[in-house]
């Protein structure tokens, strides 16, 4: 049970981001992407908007074998400790005196929860860090410092492809409020074919 149980939480954790390097911004279209609808635009920086606590919703569906899981827990944008950048590979020079509302700043995403998929039900969880740039935009990466892709929530809405090995992972992200958005991964490969779909709320705050 206990290999089983540690199988799962790490095909989770590969669904949700892929162990590969290569990064674009709307470039491939092998996996079709999920309906786009228009977010609310940002007045600020994108991670601005994020930075904080907040509840997850994941929902995961694969087409390929026709089963359905969810996972439900907690997830942080926080400045991320001096350690953790150096370990990552992060010139320090980014997050020196850097505040809220400023550029430079280096966020650690954490996940934490249950993960439900068939029978399993256990703990589950994955980190990513969150570089604010300053036109805006940010640059997320792998916890190890290894570029991922590029997030633009100025508009409302961001699209990004991330190919990994043979598999494409078309990803769509969307600010719904103030205090809340949509995240949706189109992963489709020789051996893949799911989607995941979460919502994020900001902790204390109803939709």
């Amino acid at each position: 049970m206990a290999a089983e149980r540690d199988w799962l939480a790490a095909r989770y954790r590969a669904a949700v981001s892929c162990d590969g390097s290569n990064r674009h911004q709307c470039g491939l279209h092998s996996a079709p992407p999920a309906p786009r609808s228009a977010g609310q635009a940002l007045a600020g920086s994108t991670a601005d908007f994020l930075s904080g606590d907040w509840n997850v919703v994941r929902r995961i569906s694969d087409h390929r074998t026709g089963q359905v899981g969810s996972f439900r827990g907690e997830a942080s944008f926080h400045p991320c400790p001096a350690e953790l950048l150096g370990g990552a590979g992060i010139s320090l020079e980014v997050e020196r005196d850097a505040q809220p509302g400023q550029t430079g700043r280096v966020l650690a995403y954490r996940e934490r929860g249950e993960l439900h998929l068939g029978s399993h039900r256990g703990p589950a969880s994955r980190s990513l860090l969150l570089c604010d740039l300053p036109d805006g935009t940010a640059d997320v990466r792998f916890a190890d410092g290894r570029e991922f892709y590029r997030l633009d929530l100025r508009s409302g809405t961001c699209e990004a492809t991330h190919p990994c090995r043979a598999d494409q992972y078309l990803l769509t992200v969307t600010r719904l409020s103030a205090d809340s958005y949509s995240e949706t991964w189109r992963v489709a490969g020789p051996a893949k074919d799911y989607e995941l779909t979460a919502t994020y709320t900001r902790t204390g705050r109803q939709e």
